[in-house]
């Protein structure tokens, strides 16, 4: 609480004039990391051409993330509260990756693999001299190509059923 009040300039009980608790600071700083995260995310599928959406919106969660790695480990990791943010916002944040999908099983795949490449990326677990640019681009393809897939089988064929649960 000391080091949030120093970044403010206040004094650590003055913090709770304005919070009641540690819990609705942390709260309040998810939602805030969350808000950010959806509104470049969103910015970034609304800019890029159709055929680079899915690409655009991995960049722009990657630099996001990379950039605001407290805040970004602060809203992911350990327990989730869903109930001290505010209504929507979750699902909100989230539309992006169902937006370049049109899946909400593959939307949720897709933010597990960006979520865990900038984890790993962040853990610094990547071999020395790892292209992980590539490997981005590895899985935006990986997903472009089974999106299109899907899209032309809608019925979803045994063959892409099997893939779905690998």
């Amino acid at each position: 609480m000391r080091r949030v009040a120093d970044e403010l300039g206040i004094q650590a009980p003055s913090i709770y004039k304005h919070f009641s608790s540690r819990a609705e600071i942390e709260a309040e700083l998810v939602a805030d990391a969350m808000v950010e995260l959806g509104e470049v995310t969103h910015r970034a599928i609304h800019k890029a051409g159709a055929g680079t959406r899915l690409m655009s919106l991995l960049v722009a969660y990657r630099k996001n993330c990379l950039g605001n790695s407290a805040l970004y480990r602060l809203a992911t990791k350990g327990s989730f509260y869903r109930d001290r943010l505010p209504a929507g916002l979750e699902a909100w944040a989230g539309n992006p990756f169902y937006v370049v999908t049109g899946d909400p099983a593959l939307a949720q795949a897709l933010w597990s693999f960006a979520h865990g490449m900038v984890c790993l990326e962040l853990d610094n677990r990547y071999p020395p001299g790892s292209d992980l640019d590539g490997t981005w681009r590895a899985g935006a393809g990986a997903f472009e190509h089974y999106a299109t897939l899907k899209e032309r089988s809608p019925d979803k064929s045994p063959k892409i059923r099997a893939r779905a649960n690998i």
